[in-house]
């Protein structure tokens, strides 16, 4: 099973005057790169921030933007982000909802079965706030979905439940409810990976007995600085995404870089 998840898309159907980061011409580039890769991936993975605003026209772009995946025969999995809007997504991606189970009627959590991996979506949303939080009622949630089955899982969030020592992001990441899921998850070792967004750079550590793996931006990428008490600046690094391969026993994850870096070459021309 080959899933590509595209992360903080960002979209802009009215882009402000002025604006140096085209969004939507970044996802087409993605797509495109997507499109021409063998084999086609069985499922794609939108982790979080698909629009920038949460109005309805960014939305109808993004639907427009991902239909080439879509001809293909490519499901689509949606997770909430900071910047999106909760009645607008569930609104717009319907559709794309539909095709999965026990879907929460007020938050955007899901379950999506596969004869070769489960994957299990959370809505890390806090209305207003760029942070993310697990309520009791979310985790209640979860638990129940770990519970029924004990097939291979993907845990799906759009906040990390990790500090990455990016000072404003840190701050930025899953506030409430991270002890709790990390306590839920050593009660489940079918969890085999936590793929989230919101951090626009690659991050791979460990919560419980599981990794843990932020997907790259497919617009901009926030700089990479260390020093504390520095603010999030973004830096025009080429677009991205990652594709998880799980073939039975464990997954594998690649990180692809979107460009024109020419076709590859034998080795004997170095």
């Amino acid at each position: 099973m080959l899933i590509a998840q595209l992360s903080d898309l960002h979209l802009r159907a009215a882009p402000p005057v002025g604006a140096r980061v085209d969004t939507a011409a970044l996802l087409r580039a993605c797509v495109h790169d997507l499109c021409a890769r063998q084999p086609t991936p069985d499922l794609l993975l939108l982790s979080g921030d698909l629009s920038d605003s949460g109005s309805a026209a960014d939305y109808a772009l993004l639907r427009q933007l991902v239909q080439p995946l879509r001809t293909l025969g490519v499901p689509v999995l949606p997770l909430l982000g900071n910047h999106d809007q909760r009645a607008a997504l569930r609104l717009a991606c319907a559709d794309w909802l539909q095709a999965c189970q026990r879907l929460h009627p007020t938050f955007v959590q899901y379950v999506w079965e596969h004869p070769a991996l489960r994957l299990v979506a959370l809505d890390t949303v806090a209305e207003g706030c760029a942070h993310g939080e697990l309520c009791a009622q979310r985790l209640h949630w979860l638990e129940q979905a770990l519970a029924a089955s004990p097939q291979p899982t993907l845990l799906l969030l759009h906040h990390p439940p990790y500090a990455t020592g990016l000072a404003e992001m840190d701050d930025m990441a899953l506030r409430q409810g991270a002890d709790a899921l990390e306590a839920l998850l050593w009660q489940h070792p079918q969890v085999q990976a936590l793929l989230c967004g919101h951090l626009h750079r690659v991050t791979v550590t460990r919560v419980a007995h599981t990794l843990a793996i932020s997907a790259p931006s497919t617009a901009h990428q926030i700089a990479l600085d260390l020093r504390a008490d520095q603010p999030a600046r973004y830096r025009l690094e080429p677009p991205g995404y990652l594709l998880h391969r799980w073939h039975g026993q464990r997954l594998l994850t690649h990180t692809v870089v979107v460009g024109d870096f020419g076709a590859p070459q034998d080795f004997d021309t170095l």
